[in-house]
């Protein structure tokens, strides 16, 4: 793999890697609020906004921390994609149905719309799909 190649590719991961645990830190600091944020979209039964509030950030930050650390990469991106992608769905169908609401991929702390959620998923989404495949150029090129 080229230098620039090998540069590109740290630098996605360490992005996307510490976006997550930013994310998914904000989240699991107020855990409570983050479910309420979950039950506005209106998608799960109110028992399931909990269990998703309790359980995503750790994926985020797992995932997160795996891409920082540089090991696991393909799986972490593989699950950050995803992840990225059933948000897309859910904010497609939120802005399908009419809603306004914050979407609170950063807790209750910074709030953004659907539409900003949805384009800001779709750059995430590219950075995973390109963190997945760097990853498995640069390392046969190591080995082999």
């Amino acid at each position: 793999m080229k230098r620039s190649g090998r540069l590109s590719y740290h630098v996605c991961r360490i992005i996307l890697g510490a976006f997550f645990i930013y994310a998914g830190a904000l989240k699991v600091i107020d855990a409570q609020a983050f479910a309420g944020q979950v039950a506005a979209y209106q998608v799960l039964p109110y028992q399931w906004n909990y269990v998703a509030a309790a359980t995503l950030p750790w994926v985020e930050l797992l995932c997160g921390l795996l891409l920082l650390i540089n090991r696991k990469v393909r799986p972490a991106s593989l699950v950050i994609g995803l992840l990225t992608l059933v948000f897309m769905v859910v904010l497609s169908s939120v802005l399908f149905r009419g809603l306004n609401i914050d979407c609170g991929c950063f807790g209750p702390h910074i709030r953004s719309t659907p539409q900003q959620a949805l384009m800001r998923n779709i750059l995430i989404l590219a950075f995973a799909h390109f963190v997945f495949h760097l990853r498995n150029k640069y390392i046969s090129k190591e080995k082999g």
